[in-house]
């Protein structure tokens, strides 16, 4: 399998893409009005303890104060009952708490918090509070799993180490020597420090450690060795990237290259197209089948159809394949989007068990490639496919769109026939509270369209009814749904 990573930076807005044989995987937007805090450390300040939520809201300077639950907090005290302790002793009203965002602001909700700090290398993920060394589950390799448990736990026995925190070893860890991971150990280690000097300097609440910036983080956290390619059309970016590269990751120097090229980066692989298809409701297949993806701010919801494919042999061999295409598809999707939380899968209803569990198998194999963690829970006694998504960030959709201003969101607007009879209502209510000659409704022109048109005979019997007279008048900024009644 062939990778690429296309950056498109400019001095707004910086945009990356994943790129695996020719299609576009996955996409990070990062605006500097608007950049994401997760990884940030900040010296907070506790506002308010919930007791009945085993939780606290914690003031780390945003708009929005920020949420930590019990769970989150990290207990200096061994307990040997096992309980778990409250959050009233675990913190008060006014304590000063270092802590870690988890999980950007999203919608209405504040950022999600916890004091488990940890701050990632390349190579390794440092955790201050902890001395346990873990290693990545994608390193499934037992002989390379011990191994490299048995450099760090020979590296962090020299010279005190073993004092200052654990580590757990990333994916990107795997066939690395000691010199490199030595190398990570005492970057981490001298970065912790820092912090540690910034949070006794620093009052509640400020921000004690911000982590990289999208370009750095990409090279950081999604480069792996079948990486070829990382374009970037930024000179500048270029330059800091290659700088990093040669610092951290020296083997991947030959393959950070400066764009030139006469189309703009995103042209390249169509991204700047795929980009716009992810903010359809409708993903066609290539059978002829299509998805539909509605996100909610409870769940996403994916319903797979057959469309125009009729298949060749009989219904269960074309639901079969349909329902093949669209898991594949759909794990694209998920990354493509970047959905989050809970997901629910309607596949075509297979009776044949082998088949479902072929389209499971073929869902799980196709998101081992995702980047956040993904739990499958089987297929549920409706035949819906339950999963979760980890999210930390906003969705595709969220970052680059907001609600309709017409509909709020909703999707659908009310009919004009539907508003004309809210403005007859609202007319009987005028009629019974105030006393005027006659009534002035200022409405959209649709709806003004049909109540002189298809409503006329109900307009003119309501002024019968009423005895008084009822004048229309378009307002060209009035959406549909719109409407005024002016007594004159």
């Amino acid at each position: 399998m062939s990778e690429e990573i296309l950056m498109n930076i400019t001095p707004m807005e910086s945009r990356v893409a994943l790129v695996e044989n020719g299609v576009l995987q996955e996409v990070y937007v990062e605006r500097d009005r608007n950049r994401g805090i997760v990884g940030n450390i900040y010296k907070g300040k506790v506002v308010r303890v919930l007791p009945g939520m085993q939780a606290a809201f914690v003031d780390i300077g945003l708009e929005r104060a920020a949420f930590i639950h019990a769970s989150e907090i990290y207990d200096k005290q061994d307990r040997a009952d096992g309980q778990e302790p409250s959050i009233v002793e675990l913190v008060h009203d006014g304590q000063a708490l270092v802590v870690q965002v988890t999980k950007d602001p999203i919608g209405s909700k504040g950022a999600r918090l916890t004091t488990h700090i940890s701050i990632p290398a390349r190579y390794l993920v440092l955790m201050p509070h902890n001395s346990h060394v873990g290693i990545s589950l994608r390193i499934e390799d037992a002989e390379e799993r011990d191994r490299l448990r048995e450099i760090v736990e020979r590296l962090l026995s020299e010279d005190g180490r073993k004092d200052k925190g654990g580590f757990i070893l990333r994916t990107a860890a795997e066939g690395i020597g000691e010199p490199e991971i030595l190398a990570d150990i005492l970057f981490l280690h001298r970065l912790w420090d820092s912090v540690e000097e910034q949070r006794k300097a620093s009052k509640a609440p400020s921000c004690i450690y911000e982590d990289l910036p999208l370009h750095l983080r990409t090279m950081r956290d999604l480069v792996e060795p079948d990486i070829e390619k990382i374009r970037i059309d930024s000179e500048e970016t270029f330059n800091k990237v290659t700088k990093f590269v040669r610092k951290l990751v020296p083997h991947l120097d030959g393959r950070v290259e400066f764009y030139t090229g006469e189309r703009p980066i995103f042209d390249l692989f169509s991204v700047e197209d795929e980009i716009n298809r992810a903010l359809s409701r409708r993903v066609e297949l290539k059978s002829g089948g299509y998805l539909i993806i509605d996100q909610t701010e409870a769940m996403t919801t994916i319903d797979v159809n057959t469309g125009g494919f009729v298949g060749h042999r009989n219904l269960e061999e074309t639901i079969f394949k349909t329902n093949l295409e669209a898991g594949h598809a759909i794990a694209r999707q998920l990354r493509l989007r970047n959905l989050g939380g809970i997901i629910i899968i309607d596949f075509i209803d297979m009776e044949d068990v082998e088949h479902q569990r072929q389209v499971l198998r073929t869902l799980e194999k196709m998101l081992e490639r995702d980047h956040a963690k993904t739990n499958i829970t089987g297929v549920s006694d409706l035949g819906l496919v339950e999963m979760t998504r980890k999210r930390t960030r906003e969705s595709l959709e969220n970052t680059l769109c907001e609600a309709c201003p017409t509909c709020q969101g909703r999707g659908t607007q009310k009919t004009a026939e539907t508003v004309c009879y809210e403005i007859f209502r609202e007319i009987m209510r005028e009629a019974r509270t105030y006393e005027s000659d006659s009534y002035l409704v200022l409405a959209s022109e649709q709806v003004v369209d049909q109540l002189l048109d298809e409503e006329s005979d109900s307009v003119a019997d309501l002024e019968s009814a009423m005895n008084k007279t009822i004048r229309f008048q378009v307002e060209p900024r009035y959406g549909q749904e719109q409407f005024d009644v002016v007594l004159v």
